[in-house]
Formats: C-alpha cells, structure tokens, sequence
C-alpha cells in the first residue's frame, strides 16, 4: 500500500483539527469500572455536557481544549483518547493495511517518537505485543516512504502515544492525549501496596469530601501508608488541579496536532485556582500508621505534593488512635484486603470499633476488601458502592454519623426478636448471599434471585435489584407462591410476614424499598392481591447496560432475571445481525443485541405501554433513530404479514393471552406455526432463540424434521435459579445445512 493511500470507507481523522481547539473531537476517557458516574459528573462540571457512561469509561465529543481541560483536572480519568479512526480488522493483513492508511505524517514527525497501548483481541488477533508491533511496523513504513526517514520506539516519553483497541471485529485508534493519567507528578516513593490516586480520589468523592473541604472538615487516615488518601484529599480541598504538577515543566504531548495555546489557557486557569485554594485552606490532614517507614514514605510524599504545611503524620495502632480534636470531618480508609496484605477480619472489628468510640459525629469512606469484610467493620453502611482496584473488586462502605453506624442485633432494631421461623429464613438467605457471592462478584451481577422457596412452607421467590445510579440503593421484589388449600390461610399470611420481616432484616432495609406481591385465591383460580401505583422506576445495570424496571407496579418488574445467560447469548451473537424481538416486553434482549453490534433491531410488542418503556431503554444506552425499530402489533398476525429477512431472533411468547386486540393465544397450540412463521423470515444462516416458561410445554416433533432444533437446557440457566430449572426452556433452532 502506498504513502498516499486513502482512508478505508467509515473511518474518521482528526488532521486538521489543530486550529483553536475549536473542532468537535470524538473522546473516551477510561477509567476503573464503578468510576463511570462520577466521571460523568465530573467533566460535566467542566463544561463537558456531552459525557455519556459506558464501561469502564465515559465518551464525550466537544474541542480540543475541553480533551485537555479533561487531562488536567480529571481525578478519575486513567486516560484522555482522541479516536482517529475505526476500521474493519480481524487479521494482521487488515491492521497492517488499516493502519497503514491513515495520514500518520499529520500526527508525527518522521524524526520523532512513538508508543503503542494494545488492548483487546479481534478474530486471530489476540496477542497484544505481536498487535502492538505491527501497528508499529505500519506507521514506520509510511513515514519513511515519504520522507526516507523512520521514527524511533519510546515507552516512557514518545513525541506520540497510540492507543489501539481490537473489539468486535475492529480496531480503534486514537491518540493518548498525556499517558496516564493516575500519576500526580508528587509521588516519589510507595508503599508495599499503593493505591492509585484515581481510585483514591473515587474514596473521597463518594464520601462526600469537596462539600465538607468546603466546610473546612478535617480529614483522617487511620492506617494512611503513604499518604495517598489524605494528600489526595488535600489537594483536593486546595483546589490543585491533578495534571498541574504532572506536566508543570512540559506540555502532556509532542503529537503534531497539539493545540499548543489552549493548553496554556487551561493551564494558567488550573494555576488561578490552585493559588485561590491554597490561600483559602482551612482543612487539617491527619495520618497515622503502625509502620514508621510507612510514615516516612507519607511525609515525604506531602513535601514533593506540597501540602506538607496542613498535614500532620504520627504512628499509631488503629486500635489505640487517639481521638481527632475536631467534632466533624472525614475518615478515609483503605484497609488491607489482597493476596500481598492478607485479610483480617479481626483488624476490620477492630477499625469499626475504634472509629465509632474516636470519631463518633464523623463520617466515615471505607474502601473494604469485599461485601464480608465491609460487614466485619460492625458498621452499618448507609451506602454501599462496587468499585475496582486494579482487576480486583472491592466494596466501598459510607457511614454517617459513626455514632449511628454500630450494627446493633435485629431484636433490638425492630423492638423485638424475630421468630424462629423468620430467623429459619434469614439464615437460609445469608447461606444464599455467601453461595452467590463469588459467582456475583466474578460477573458483576447486581440483581439476582436470592431465594426460590428454598424452605417450603415460606412459598416466595425474593430477587434483589440494585440502582446503578449513586447512590447505589438495594429493593427487594417477593413474589407469595400460592400456598396449598390444606394450609390455613391466615398461616400462610404470617409466614409471608415472617418471610418478609427477615429479608428486612438481613439486607437492612425499611419496608419502602421492599415490593411484595401476595397471591389470594378467589373466584377464577389464584390471582394477586393489589398492586401499588407509586410511578417509581428504578434504573439498574446489567453487563454495563442500563435497563429500567418497576418493582411495585406491575406483576413483572420489567427484566426477567432467569433470561440473563438468554441475553448474553444474544449480545454475543449480535455483531452486525439484522436482530428480531417478538414480544419483546420492555426489549431487555434488544439492548444487549444493540450493544452487541446489531447492524439492525426490530422489536415487536402489542403493548403501548412496554413499547414506550422499550424506547426508554434503548434511549438509556444510547440507541436510537431509524435503525432501532419499535413496532406495535400481534406477533403472529405481524409475522404473516412481514417480507424482511432477519439473521437473529428472539422469540419470548406468552404462555396464554386473551388480549382484546388481538386472538386468543396458547403457546402450546400456536407455538408450532409461531415458529414456523419466525423460521420464514429468518436468513439461511440465521437462528432463532425460542422460550417459554410454559411448565408443562412440549415441542412439537414435527419442528424437528424441519429444522435443526437443540435445547439449551443449563447453558440457558443462571446460578441463582439453580432451585427452579424449568423455570423456562430455551430453544436453539436454525435451517437445517
């Protein structure tokens, strides 16, 4: 390929955009997974209105000076990318040939320097290293065809640093505006586990810091190491922008299109503030650790930060801290939690008791190994969030006031002890939490069934749903199975009660955040007692989707936790699918077929009302337009009449409807020509995904000599509904080859 080769079809350059800062720029910021709402926060407050969350990151689009006013004040950013371009890659000949293309002569001077970050792996690219160096080996080869000299390798300091991501049959290239970003420019020495500034920076935010540094709170550190809690904090309440002493000496890149004078703009704006600040500071800092090097790490760290004036560091065991003179401030915390420091249940007691007696009109930020070390503080968190620290994850604990936070026994929270039969259950419930644990931490899972029935004569199902928005607030849906006639009815309602009273208690919980659905036999079979109308919808994550539910409105809750493995499946599958949901309800599996890189979606429904809630979130994820289609309509009488052809296909009827809009339904009558119509308008290499959760449903053999038709069975059955394996059945069904 020559020098002069165009760029692929679909790809976009940033050349030209160098004049002003003014041009609009495509820009992700990545950062630790459970960072990214407080990300969007944070460079909202810096103009940046278009910032969007998506995983383990924030996209936003606006002028090279707001790129750079990200690099110098984002806390939580790890990176600051500009996309270059994007095209089709899945061998070394389309990333050789795709790099290749692009105008690199803009962006680079032959006689410079260049570095390349890997990540990701597309078709039979899955090394980085080999990626890395033939993107490299691309750029090199272009330059010194134009103008017989080649740049040269530089990891630590290039003239420009590339950042190339392989996903979904792609790569993306983009320029890394400063490297990264969690580096200060203070820190000379750490500790034996240092944690990175941006996560500390997430510790302080979601207690609460900028308004009580604002307040003039004081802040301490009960087990500080180096002092990256507590400088962090005081940079912060001095309003020091991160990347001023980062790149005091030099601007955060050599790349060709640098716009040299926003960047001094942004620069002396950040310089304003910080003396502003530091004039204004009336904070006072307080470290103290059981390790003298640790402290000597902590003091000379503040010089280099320069806040050594308002911090003071003594050495202390945790469990004989002196008490802090002030009667309000901050406790920030990072107690050991990983293979290198291992975890003492006993020390994390030993903290909680200390703080509650040392601190008890303080409020306190605790980042904990996980959910049961977070427990054995003895506190009882107001909030709760999941964040990351590296690939490990952690749970993060807010309590305020400590003097609140003791975790006092259910008898005396509910002003009397629970019966044996609800603490039956609640013991059964903390075995399930414990089962789920590393099953829900391994794959971020933040709603999920907690109980099936697991004790017979307490008949209910209790899922758990947890806000994905800060804060992170916990509900529980119980849904009463219908007890049989030989139980007294009023039996069956105080088991419900005793049922429900120990969820309570277990997920410390007021009764607000639980919806319960009580089934009533009366005239016409078993049928559910009122439901509210509270109008309250609660916006939840799965695998990095936001997806809307209603807990006390409706029958269902708007997500059917058992389908999750159904919508994985559909996700990955998806990539460039024309995609097809039929009864889609609130098309939960659109969203994930969206975000797995459907060229097309359909979703058909003949509810107005889940139609809208579909729109809803679909718009919550950032699909929309012409290519995202919400139809409303019987699916059988639709399905006779349409002529496209779809690759993929979800299939989730009904097991009865008798709808006045449309015919009466029974899916073990109808489910035959149901498929049979799907089939019709599905491609020669296309599948359908059919499922019923109708207990007693048979496929019709006759689908199997016409098609190639194979069960899921478990594949399609998550952990959590283990109790309930026919919860639904999942078909696979394809043309026969």
């Amino acid at each position: 390929m020559s020098g002069g080769a165009r760029v692929p079809r679909g790809e976009r350059s940033v050349s030209g955009h160098t004049s002003g800062g003014a041009s609009r720029l495509s820009c992700f910021a990545p950062c630790a997974k459970g960072l990214e709402y407080l990300m969007v926060d944070e460079l909202r407050s810096f103009g940046i209105d278009s910032a969007r969350e998506a995983l383990a990151g924030v996209h936003f689009e606006g002028s090279q000076r707001d790129a750079l006013q990200a690099v110098m004040g984002s806390r939580l950013a790890s990176r600051i990318l500009i996309r270059v371009a994007e095209f089709p890659c899945g061998d070394e000949s389309t990333l050789y040939d795709g790099i290749a293309a692009l105008p690199w002569e803009e962006h680079l001077d032959a006689t410079g320097s260049l570095w390349i970050d890997a990540h990701g792996r597309s078709g039979a690219l899955i090394h980085t290293q080999f990626v890395a160096q033939r993107a490299k080996d691309a750029i090199v080869d272009r330059l010194r065809r134009a103008d017989g000299v080649r740049p040269g390798v530089e990891r630590d300091d290039p003239d420009l640093r590339i950042d190339l991501a392989l996903r979904k049959g792609k790569a993306v290239v983009s320029i890394d505006l400063a490297g990264p970003l969690h580096r200060r420019g203070w820190r000379s020495q750490q500790g034996e586990a240092p944690l990175k500034e941006t996560l500390a920076a997430a510790v302080l935010l979601r207690g609460g810091w900028p308004v009580m540094a604002g307040e003039g709170a004081a802040l301490l550190d009960p087990m500080c190491g180096a002092g990256t809690l507590v400088i962090e904090a005081a940079l912060m309440a001095a309003d020091v922008a991160p990347g001023l002493q980062r790149h005091r000496s030099a601007p955060p890149t050599r790349w060709r299109g640098f716009d040299a004078a926003a960047w001094t703009e942004v620069v002396q704006g950040a310089e304003l503030r910080a003396a502003a600040g530091k004039a204004a500071m009336q904070c006072r800092f307080i470290g103290h650790d059981i390790d003298p090097r640790a402290l000597r790490l902590a003091e000379s760290n503040a010089r280099d930060a320069g806040v050594a004036d308002w911090c003071t560091w003594s050495a202390a065991d945790v469990r004989h801290m002196p008490a802090p003179k002030a009667q309000r401030g901050l406790v920030v915390c990072n107690p050991p939690y990983d293979a290198r420091l291992a975890a003492d249940p006993a020390l994390y007691r030993a903290l909680g008791d200390r703080l509650q007696a040392a601190t008890p009109g303080w409020r306190a930020s605790i980042l904990c190994g996980d959910a049961e070390l977070a427990r054995a503080t003895g506190l009882r968190a107001q909030k709760t969030y999941s964040l990351f620290n590296g690939a490990l994850a952690c749970t993060l604990i807010v309590v305020d006031p400590m003097r609140d936070a003791a975790r006092t026994a259910p008898a005396a929270r509910a002003g009397q002890p629970l019966s044996e039969g609800a603490q039956m259950v609640a013991n059964r419930l903390r075995k399930n939490l414990d089962r789920l644990a590393r099953w829900r931490k391994r794959e971020a899972v933040s709603c999920f069934r907690v109980y099936d029935a697991d004790l017979p004569e307490y008949a209910a199902a209790i899922d758990v749903y947890v806000g994905r928005a800060a804060p992170h607030a916990t509900y529980l849906h119980v849904q009463e199975y219908q007890a049989p006639r030989s139980v007294d009815e009023e039996a069956a309602r105080r088991r419900f009660g005793e049922l429900v009273r120990a969820a309570a208690d277990v997920f410390e919980l007021p009764r607000d955040h639980i919806a319960l659905k009580t089934r009533r036999r009366g005239k016409g079979g078993s049928k559910y007692g009122v439901l509210d109308r509270r109008g309250e919808q609660l916006v939840v994550d799965e695998d990095g989707l936001a997806l809307e539910v209603n807990l006390f409105d409706y029958l269902d809750t708007g997500l059917f936790l058992d389908h999750r493995p159904a919508r994985r499946m559909l996700r990955a599958a998806a990539s460039s699918k024309r995609f097809l949901n039929l009864f889609c309800y609130t098309a939960s599996a659109t969203v994930h077929a969206a975000a797995g890189g459907a060229s097309s979606t359909t979703s058909v429904d003949l509810s107005a009302t889940y139609l809208e809630w579909a729109g809803r979130n679909l718009a919550l994820n950032g699909f929309s337009g012409a290519k995202h289609r919400l139809v409303q309509a019987d699916a059988m009488r639709w399905l006779a009449a349409e002529r496209g052809q779809y690759d993929l296909i979800f299939c989730d009827p009904p097991t009865f409807s008798n709808s006045a809009r449309a015919d009466d339904f029974d899916i073990q009558q109808a489910h035959a020509e149901l498929i049979d119509r799907c089939m019709a308008r599905l491609s020669p290499d296309g599948q359908l995904l059919f499922s019923t959760n109708a207990q007693r449903f048979r496929l019709d053999e006759a689908l199997g000599e016409r098609y190639d038709v194979s069960e899921l069975g478990r594949q399609a059955l998550p952990p959590d509904f283990e109790r309930h394996p026919k919860i639904h059945r999942v078909f696979s069904i394809i043309h026969p080859s």
